[in-house]
């Protein structure tokens, strides 16, 4: 056998090496991604009865533009893809088909609401496609062991009723609980996780009450939870009919306590149309910073968000909850898609999602961190408590973490 010596061997070892080195680096694509570009899809209800939500959409293509003019990620643009569903699952579904047997995007992202995302959950699962980030938090997109392609943004509405459970057994232990819910998985996982987290005490409850999407009011509702005797407002319910809600129960003289969930809490979009004098005192969660709560005024992720609106989003309302969600989530995306490297593959984007480790959002209040597992696809289940006082909300009471276990 003859052996090679001196350069000759030299080349051989640099030519293996770098083979070596070509293969570990080789990149990995499913449909949707190139060297040159990251092909994501999403639904909004740019139209319908909860148009509000349209306005994350807004703010998630604006920093989507910032990214990309930054040179977008791992040296790829991100091209977003949105259609309007008008928060109808019918149009959803028509309108996801598209996106993954037309467009063939990488990946769907942010479709906003419970039906639409119910809707087309078992058809991105069965086709491997990831159904990331999801705009719900209804428990059926936080299981891994029936839907592993499918990873919710927010908060789960089961862990946001076991704090608003818990907070009202320390300061209402004695109060006769009225429920408000939208006939759908957002309302019943409400109902539910409230149920759970009062335990023997759920006997608090004295009148259910749910609304259909289709109602042109919650009016009918409001009137026969004042005459049940209810204290306690638990009202789960999407922008639109919050504000009717709350309007509604200032025309009755009704003024129970009054939690609203923190979907429904944007002060530009549900409390000053609802009216502010009508919407002081009630409480909610928070999980993220106000841009209109001045302590705020200082932080550094808070500045980069103003900076950003101000220069990619100036026609669209800063302080809104809507504008924070969106600039958050996207962000979030983001980095999901800096940690999937040169393997654009679906497998890896869900791999990268379920693999959060302590990522600290611009706009997530002290304290909160993002981490998941690929047991666990909750983003986050840390809360604050807060209240509205006639111009904003304000913070009170300590960071709590959710203990229970959804199902």
């Amino acid at each position: 056998m003859t052996r090679l010596k001196g350069p000759a061997a030299a080349l051989v070892l640099m030519l293996g090496a770098s083979l070596t080195t070509s293969a570990l680096a080789e990149t990995k694509y499913d449909p949707g991604a190139s060297d040159t570009e990251i092909k994501i899809g999403q639904t909004n209800p740019l139209s319908g009865p909860a148009s509000a939500f349209g306005n994350i959409g807004k703010a998630e293509a604006a920093y989507i533009r910032m990214i990309n003019e930054q040179g977008g990620v791992n040296g790829r643009k991100i091209n977003l893809i949105q259609y309007d569903d008008g928060y109808s699952p019918p149009k959803t579904v028509e309108q996801v088909r598209k996106l993954v047997e037309s467009d063939e995007v990488l990946t769907t992202f942010q479709i906003i609401g419970t039906p639409p995302n119910a809707a087309v959950q078992k058809y991105l699962n069965s086709k491997g496609v990831p159904q990331l980030l999801a705009g719900s938090g209804a428990s059926r997109f936080t299981d891994p062991k029936n839907f592993p392609w499918t990873i919710s943004a927010n908060p789960n509405y089961q862990s946001e009723a076991h704090i608003y459970a818990k907070y009202i057994l320390e300061n209402y232990p004695n109060a006769k609980i009225g429920i408000l819910y939208q006939n759908d998985d957002l309302g019943k996982d409400y109902v539910k996780g409230l149920k759970d987290g009062l335990g023997a005490k759920a006997s608090m409850i004295v009148k259910e009450l749910s609304y259909e999407l289709s109602d042109p009011t919650v009016d009918s509702q409001l009137v026969t939870l004042k005459a049940s005797g209810a204290d306690l407002f638990y009202d789960m319910s999407t922008p639109k009919f919050a504000a009717q809600s709350i309007r509604k129960a200032a025309e009755l003289g009704w003024k129970p306590v009054h939690i609203l969930e923190v979907n429904a809490s944007a002060v530009g979009q549900v409390l000053i149309p609802a009216g502010p004098d009508n919407a002081k005192d009630i409480i909610s969660v928070a999980y993220g910073k106000d841009p209109l709560d001045p302590q705020w005024a200082d932080d550094p992720g808070m500045k980069r968000y103003k900076e950003f609106m101000a220069k990619y989003a100036p026609g669209e309302d800063a302080n809104s909850g809507y504008a924070t969600y969106g600039y958050s989530t996207a962000a979030l995306l983001v980095h999901i898609l800096k940690q999937c490297g040169d393997d654009l593959t679906r497998a890896n984007i869900m791999k990268q999602a379920t693999n959060i480790r302590d990522f600290v959002p611009d706009l997530g209040l002290p304290g909160m961190s993002v981490n998941t597992s690929s047991d666990d696809y909750r983003i986050n289940k840390q809360f604050q408590m807060m209240k509205f006082d006639g111009q904003r909300w304000v913070l009170f009471g300590p960071i709590m973490t959710d203990e229970f276990k959804t199902n």
